[in-house]
Parts: structure tokens; C-alpha cells; sequence
């Protein structure tokens, strides 16, 4: 015995015309599962971004002054005297890798080397064993403000 054709909707009957319209309560399934995938998403997102902080804070703290350093050095400050600076970067990182998120940067304490680590620390003990007798300086300063706190620290070397 075969199965009848299902009828097909008459127009004129709208109850049977509109009887397997999608319903608001499964429209508000699928806006929730979307917004389900689009904060997954996001967390995955978030979760890579810090993973890649870490490294680089990692590298950060274990970074060392390199071995040409000198010859590095000397070949920089002379190019950069040639073309009229009188000061070079040595170094960016952010703020949070100072022991105190850059505040004593922030508010030129004289103490702010004591807040430095990593390479950075690094860079700094070098500066005073070795080149703050010749007369050079060493300054420390916040470049930029997210939010309104302090962002990344500049460690300059100047003549």
C-alpha cells in the first residue's frame, strides 16, 4: 500500500499555510548558540594573545646583551652622532615587567632603576659599570598611556 501524497497547503486556509513557520523561542536557540560560538571564539582568541605575552616576557627576562655588543654599540652612537641625535632607544618592553608597572618611571623617581628586570636590568647594570663614567646618561621613559595607564617604558641612552 503506498502512502497518499501529503496535501498540498491550501492559500486560502492560513492556519495551515503558516503551520511550520520557525518559532521566536527557536530564533532565540540560534542567536544564543551564536553567541556562544562569537565568546568561544573570542576566549580562544584571548587565550592565544596571553600565551604569546608569556613567551615574549619570557625572552624578555631571559634575553642577554649580546657578545658584539660593544662594536654594536660603538658602530650606533657614532651613525646617529653623524646625523645630529643625540640620543639612541636601547630598548621598549611594557610596563608590567617593571617590579612596580612603571610607576616609579612614571613619576621620575630616582630610584626607578631599582624597578627594572629582566633585560632591561641587564641593560641598566651594564650602563652603570660601563658607560656612565664616559659621561653618557641613561633615561627611562613611558611612551604611550592605554587607558589611561602607563604602557610601554623607553630606555635611553644619551650624550
Amino acid at each position: 500500500m503506498s502512502k497518499a501524497p501529503s496535501p498540498t497547503p491550501d492559500p486560502a486556509d492560513p492556519s495551515k499555510q503558516f503551520a511550520d513557520i520557525i518559532r521566536p523561542e527557536d530564533l532565540h536557540h540560534i542567536t544564543e548558540e551564536q553567541d556562544l560560538a562569537r565568546m568561544r571564539e573570542a576566549l580562544a582568541l584571548e587565550k592565544k594573545r596571553e600565551e604569546e605575552q608569556a613567551i615574549l616576557r619570557d625572552a624578555f627576562m631571559h634575553q642577554h646583551i649580546r657578545q658584539d655588543a660593544n662594536e654594536r654599540f660603538t658602530t650606533a652612537v657614532r651613525l646617529a652622532a653623524e646625523r645630529g641625535v643625540t640620543e639612541l632607544q636601547i630598548t621598549r618592553f611594557p610596563s608590567t615587567y617593571c617590579s612596580d608597572r612603571g610607576r616609579a618611571i612614571n613619576n621620575f623617581e630616582p630610584d626607578w632603576p631599582s624597578t627594572l628586570t629582566g633585560f632591561a636590568r641587564e641593560a641598566f647594570d651594564i650602563y652603570a659599570k660601563y658607560l656612565k663614567d664616559k659621561g653618557y646618561r641613561l633615561e627611562a621613559r613611558i611612551l604611550n598611556y592605554p587607558d589611561g595607564m602607563p604602557g610601554d617604558v623607553g630606555l635611553f641612552l644619551r650624550w
